[in-house]
């Protein structure tokens, strides 16, 4: 049904209380961050907010120099804001579908651009990609992120994960990796004879190949980090 009256409308999309705690899914696009602390979570995701609760860009400093020089190198992609205070703060990230990923003692890699937000209690580093510098337009960078906690994620559409195992590299397009396990270390490999059949922004069918134990996984979407020009 896609024709309402106003009551019906209001009942349809309004807003509801699940109990799920911190992280909730309204809408498998839109998350509900019951705040009653502090959270991460990138730079102008804020769709709406209830509450008293503040925002501030995160610090220059706030991280230490080494996190300094690496955000400089990884762009506007990756800028986090922190929300401080009590209330429901929605975020969302052009209408991506949304993935809540609870870790207990794991790791994980995120492309910067697919993290959406994250609790506090997560050590994280920004990671830089120095062998692709060169072929670089926007991808450079990934941020690791371990210990307890809920981290959000996204990519367009439905996500798909790939198991790798030691006898089963997998190779993905990078500008379609959203996020692999945090005890996998890709490599970049170039195949020219699949130049026009990989990708539409790979270069020279540029590829991450994944090996060990582990995921990865896959979007059914181009960012468009890489391309022909870069």
């Amino acid at each position: 049904m896609n024709r309402y009256s106003l009551e019906e409308f209001v009942d349809a999309t309004r807003q509801e209380d699940k109990g799920e705690g911190l992280f909730e899914l309204e809408t498998p696009r839109l998350l509900e961050i019951n705040l009653t602390d502090q959270i991460w979570a990138k730079s102008g995701a804020m769709i709406s907010y209830q509450g008293n609760i503040k925002f501030a860009r995160e610090g220059i400093l706030e991280h230490g120099l080494g996190k300094m020089f690496k955000r400089a190198f990884s762009g506007e992609g990756s800028a986090l804001m922190k929300a401080t205070g009590n209330g429901k703060l929605y975020v969302a990230d052009q209408g991506k579908k949304i993935s809540i990923i609870r870790l207990a003692g794991e790791s994980i890699y995120v492309s910067g651009n697919d993290l959406l937000a994250f609790e506090p209690s997560l050590k994280w580093d920004i990671k830089l990609m120095r062998k692709i510098a060169g072929m670089l337009s926007g991808g450079l960078f990934n941020i690791r992120l371990e210990g307890y906690g809920m981290v959000a994620i996204t990519s367009h559409y439905e996500p798909l994960t790939l198991v790798v195992s030691p006898n089963q590299p997998v190779y993905t397009d990078p500008n379609a990796t959203v996020a692999w396990s945090g005890n996998l270390q890709p490599e970049f490999v170039a195949d020219v004879s699949l130049k026009t059949f990989v990708g539409r922004g790979s270069g020279d069918s540029l590829q991450m190949k994944f090996t060990g134990d582990g995921f990865v996984v896959v979007q059914p979407f181009e960012e468009g980090y890489f391309s022909n020009d870069s």
